[in-house]
């Protein structure tokens, strides 16, 4: 059983002013998960700071005290296959699934996060407001614009928001096909007063995020959890992490990451250190002396990502002595061709180096993540990287080694974006598999099914709206998908013309309306740079 009552704050929630806003902001799955998200924490923070909101948390398994008729209802969207919740939740609370089926008696539902920012389509029908972007400075503008529309009707409301940069309404978009089965034909504003594009908005300031509660019911039982690193500047060329939170940030030593960690030492005495390239910031040695220092001998650290040719010595020995077993990088292929081609910069000997350093710095485990179906990818890439982890396990006896392996997925807003999945990735998958188990490397392969629906949810459009909703009752495995694209047939296109097929550069996305840092062009130039490489 949850209790909230565990929970350790490290803020104080506001005072609230005269009739505040009632808001409920839920994430769409159990507690332990959504509590362990470093965003959901800083939003709903911040509105529990922000005098003219009344904050009450929502999870699948547990709730605080929701008001009877809340104005909004928010979700934080980090997974995809999340949306299931989303919908059952909103049965939950009697709020009809589709936008255009709530009146004036109903509250807005807005969602933000990763899925939603990258592309927000396959659910823009379940959503009346969608925030895009970082939610420093956007929630805050939100909050505020709702304030001065409060009153007024619903389609007042949200005209206004929709003038406020970094919110999306998708009601007031109209999308046209050259027909139901085709490619998009246009993306236009419903009024001439409304933004015909929608910019992502993006937080710039040198204090990054860190933890708001800490708590024994996290899925990482009670971590203080400081982000390091926003974006990436390796810009590998499938990464919606790097593309998408584009530019790359630094949180300031000083101002920012060492009072955030010693604010969480007086709560707990694990840290967790966040970011997608976590190492690159240009003074991490100095925060590593900062960790190393005695008086921290009691701290448990992790760090969230550690790029191959940074993994020191000295960094494997402070991990050791702070209570860390293993190491992770991220290596993608064994072959320097495909490195290439996705723009990572890295030489197998760095991987080699960089487990002989694990080893020697008293890590016991380092685990490598890899991907198959990489474009430009053929059979000889992948016994590559069948040798590299062959080799690696001879350099470093007595080091566990473990290699996950994903198959690569189209993401919006990134150069592959106009690329299908190959369906060859499967059995490379399996190939792998019997070639690594017998020489003792424990190989983790997600599951290609698993691949295929998060494409077609990166790369979906609105008619999947009813096929969504179907899926919800069949279940989540590629069969029940492929089942209700049979049950529509006539209705959307084919389930290839999501997944397997390639785009052409050309077409109109669906996500075309809502910008990030980098316009198509360039993107389309970073594609043709891959291209040179096959």
């Amino acid at each position: 059983m949850i209790n909230f009552t565990e929970e350790k704050y490290l803020f104080t929630p506001a005072s609230k002013n005269a009739d505040p806003i009632p808001l409920i902001f839920a994430f769409p799955n159990e507690y332990t998960i959504g509590i362990s998200s470093l965003g959901y924490q800083i939003v709903w923070s911040t509105f529990a700071l922000n005098p003219d909101v009344e904050v009450s948390r929502l999870f699948t398994d547990i709730r605080e005290s929701v008001p009877r008729n809340p104005e909004l209802l928010g979700f934080s969207v980090s997974w995809e296959l999340d949306y299931i919740n989303i919908l059952n939740l909103l049965e939950s609370l009697n709020i009809p699934l589709r936008s255009r089926d709530r009146n004036e008696n109903h509250p807005f539902v807005f969602g933000g996060g990763s899925v939603l920012t990258a592309n927000p389509e396959p659910f823009a029908d379940f959503f009346d407001i969608i925030l895009l972007g970082d939610g420093e400075e956007l929630l805050d503008r939100f909050i505020a614009a709702y304030q001065e529309v409060r009153k007024c009707d619903r389609q007042t409301q949200l005209k206004h928001l929709a003038t406020i940069p970094g919110i999306y309404i998708p009601s007031l978009y109209q999308v046209c096909y050259r027909d139901i089965e085709g490619e998009i034909e246009s993306i236009s504003p419903i009024d001439t007063d409304i933004p015909a594009t929608i910019q992502k908005q993006t937080y710039r300031s040198n204090t990054l995020a860190a933890s708001t509660v800490v708590t024994p019911k996290a899925a990482w039982e009670n971590i203080y959890m400081v982000e390091v690193v926003r974006s990436c500047p390796e810009m590998c060329r499938f990464c919606l992490a790097s593309y998408l939170t584009l530019p790359f940030r630094t949180a300031s030593i000083e101002e920012s990451l060492i009072p955030a960690i010693e604010r969480g030492l007086k709560v707990t005495n694990r840290i967790g250190l966040l970011g997608a390239s976590v190492t690159q910031h240009p003074e991490f040695d100095r925060l590593l002396d900062y960790i190393a220092k005695p008086q921290y001998d009691h701290v448990r650290l992790s760090i969230a990502s550690v790029r191959t040719n940074t993994v020191t010595e000295k960094l494997a020995r402070t991990l050791s002595q702070r209570d860390t077993r293993s190491l992770t990088i991220a290596v993608e292929s064994g072959s320097e061709k495909v490195r290439r081609i996705v723009n990572k910069k890295l030489q197998n000997d760095e991987i080699v180096q960089a487990a002989i350093n694990a080893k020697a710095g008293g890590l016991k485990a380092m685990k490598l993540y890899g991907m198959v179906g990489i474009p430009g990818e053929n059979g000889e890439d992948i016994e590559e990287t069948a040798n590299m982890m062959k080799t690696l396990k001879k350099s470093v006896p007595g080091l566990r080694l473990t290699l996950g392996c994903s198959t690569f997925v189209p993401k919006a807003h990134t150069p592959f974006q106009w690329l299908g999945v190959n369906p060859k990735a499967q059995k490379r998958l399996k190939w792998l598999q019997k070639q690594l188990k017998p020489n003792g490397i424990d190989f983790r392969p997600e599951s290609y099914n698993w691949s295929l629906i998060q494409t077609l949810i990166s790369r979906g459009d609105r008619r999947l709206t009813p096929l969504l909703e179907l899926t919800r009752h069949y279940g989540d495995s590629v069969g029940s998908y492929k089942r209700a694209f049979k049950e529509l047939r006539g209705k959307l296109p084919p389930f290839d013309y999501y997944i397997h097929q390639d785009w052409k550069p050309e077409q109109i996305l669906p996500w075309q309306h809502l910008q990030t840092a980098l316009s198509s062009d360039m993107l389309l130039k970073h594609l043709q740079d891959a291209l040179d490489n096959y």
